[in-house]
């Protein structure tokens, strides 16, 4: 039996709130209700939120439904239509009780009625934002490597298509790597699948510290291969970040007889896209690259 309570009281402090009204005094008045508690940020209207949620995603919204410009219940639309916001829990505020079927229809969690309460605020802010948490602890288990605490192949597929997706809506570029890791087979044979996995642990690891960014992704895509996703990344950029993986793993100095430089290396294939294309022709490219990299000695990025 998993217990899904573990970690949950850890995570409550740092979860992210998201508030969306354009009137100061509900604000206010959110803000204070919810201040020593958890993280909160504003957004003055459905637009401002828009953008903001597409730099940082936060855990929870409560969002305002009679704004100007774009109303609550269309930004809840466009939220629960993009892949990358959909599982984002919204709280409705409203002072109309006719647009509670509604709030639900657009994809709602809950809604809280003006005047506010201050309890009724943080119970049920409190009350999604755990739940949230237990789904996120849910799908690690269903999506995380139980070796490399890095996704597996399985969301790497769904997070590349999300990917796509957002680049087709931005007509932005976004890179792939795929990381090989060189003569690994012979390292298991001459130190054994013990100490292989340990590399697999350290590559892994070293892979997501190299990653700054939050939206950067790293999966392992199968044995000893790993696929990284860098959305609003051009070619340049997808280079420098490759190239600091390479060196990074190299820095690790783990001994390798086998290996042609003594110390286990990686080899890299790095492509870049703009818009959408099939997932199949943007891995065979980022492979090819990588089968590039081999061919030419190992231990190197082909781009």
């Amino acid at each position: 039996m998993v217990n899904f309570e573990y970690g949950i009281a850890e995570q409550l402090p740092n979860a992210k709130v998201l508030i969306v009204d354009d009137q100061l005094l509900n604000i206010t008045l959110l803000q204070k209700i919810l201040a020593g508690y958890y993280q909160t940020s504003v957004a003055h209207s459905g637009e401002d939120a828009l953008k903001m949620i597409e730099e940082s995603a936060p855990d929870i919204i409560l969002l305002d439904i009679e704004m100007a410009g774009i109303n609550g219940i269309e930004t809840c639309r466009v939220l629960k239509s993009r892949p990358e916001t959909k599982n984002i829990p919204i709280i409705f505020i409203t002072s109309f009780g006719q647009h509670e079927d509604l709030c639900w229809q657009v994809g709602g969690v809950d809604f809280i009625s003006k005047p506010i309460n201050p309890k009724t605020v943080f119970n049920r802010v409190t009350a999604q934002l755990t739940l949230k948490f237990q789904r996120d602890k849910l799908l690690e288990l269903v999506f995380l490597d139980g070796l490399t605490d890095v996704y597996n192949r399985r969301y790497f597929d769904s997070h590349l298509t999300k990917t796509q997706l957002r680049a087709k809506r931005e007509q932005g570029d976004y890179a792939l790597v795929i990381i090989d890791i060189d003569f690994f087979k012979q390292f298991n044979d001459i130190y054994g699948h013990i100490e292989g996995d340990k590399v697999l642990q350290q590559v892994a690891h070293t892979i997501k510290t190299t990653l700054l960014r939050p939206c950067d992704f790293v999966a392992r895509y199968g044995g000893e291969e790993f696929a990284v996703i860098l959305p609003d990344t051009d070619l340049r950029g997808g280079a420098l970040v490759a190239e600091n993986i390479l060196n990074n793993i190299a820095k690790l100095k783990i001994s390798h007889n086998y290996s042609i430089y003594q110390y286990l290396t990686v080899s890299a294939g790095l492509a870049t896209f703009k818009g959408l294309s099939a997932n199949e022709s943007i891995i065979k490219s980022a492979d090819e690259k990588l089968y590039v990299s081999k061919q030419q000695g190992r231990n190197k990025l082909t781009f």
